[in-house]
C-alpha cells in the first residue's frame, strides 16, 4: 500500500495532464518512463480522478488511433491500461490473424501467462514507436490475471490478436517496448509495410528479408 507521500505527486501528475482538454500526449520511446516499469495502482488517483484518467486514455486511444495504451505511454507510471478493437479488417485478415472485436477494457495490475506452447507471428506497431512495424512471435493464446476499474476480479482467456493486444500493453507496464522481442529483420516503416507487406500473414515478409517464424 502506497503511502500518502507517495500518492501525491502521481495524482499531482495526473490532475496537471488532464488540465489540458483534449487527447493526451504520447511519449515516444527514449522516455525513460517507458522502462523504468510501473507500481501496482492501489488507489493512488482516488475513484474521481481515476475515471478521470482512464477516460482521458480512452480518448487518446482512440485519437491516435491505436487498440491499446498503457498509462507510461502517457508519462504515468501505474499498472493501468485501456484496450478497444473494433477490428475493422478485412475477412481473410481476421481470420488469419484471430482479430475478433473487442469492447474497450480497462486492465488495472494485469500479469499474463501462457497458454499451451503455440506462439503466432505478426506485423506489430506501437504508438511510441510511431513510424515502424516489425514481426513479434507472441503467445497464442494467454490468461490473463488483474482487476477492472471497479476492483472487481479478471480472469480470462485470450486467444489470437486480443491476446496479443493484452500482452502488448501488460508488457509496457513491465518496462518492455515489442521491439524488445521482435525479429528486427522484419522492421518496416510504416510506408514499406503499405508498398510491400500487406498480406493476412508476414511469410513473404520473412522469405524476403531473411527470418524465421514460428
Amino acid at each position: 500500500m502506497a503511502s500518502p507521500s507517495d500518492r501525491a505527486p502521481l495524482a499531482e501528475r495526473v490532475e496537471q495532464l488532464l488540465a489540458v482538454d483534449g487527447p493526451l500526449t504520447i511519449v515516444a520511446a527514449g522516455d525513460p518512463v517507458l522502462r523504468r516499469g510501473t507500481e501496482p495502482y492501489d488507489g493512488q488517483l482516488g475513484p474521481e480522478l481515476l475515471a478521470r484518467f482512464i477516460e482521458a486514455l480512452r480518448v487518446t486511444m482512440h485519437a491516435a488511433p491505436g487498440v491499446g495504451l498503457a498509462a507510461p505511454q502517457v508519462g504515468v507510471p501505474l499498472r493501468i491500461a485501456v484496450i478497444e478493437d473494433p477490428a475493422p479488417v478485412p475477412e481473410e485478415v481476421a481470420v488469419a490473424r484471430g482479430r475478433v472485436p473487442q469492447p474497450f477494457r480497462v486492465l488495472v495490475n494485469p500479469a499474463y501467462e501462457p497458454v499451451g506452447t503455440t506462439r503466432a507471428a505478426f506485423f506489430e506497431g506501437c504508438l511510441s514507436v510511431p513510424g515502424w512495424q516489425a514481426v513479434v512471435a507472441r503467445h497464442a493464446e494467454v490468461r490473463l490475471r488483474g482487476q477492472d476499474e471497479h476492483g472487481g476480479a479478471v480472469d480470462e482467456l485470450f486467444t489470437g490478436w486480443p491476446a496479443r493486444i493484452v500482452q502488448h500493453e501488460t508488457d509496457h507496464l513491465d518496462g518492455m517496448l515489442y521491439l524488445d522481442r521482435a525479429e528486427l529483420r522484419s522492421l518496416s516503416s510504416t510506408e514499406e509495410m503499405a508498398r510491400r507487406w500487406t498480406e493476412p500473414t508476414p511469410k513473404a515478409a520473412a522469405e524476403e528479408l531473411g527470418f524465421e517464424l514460428p
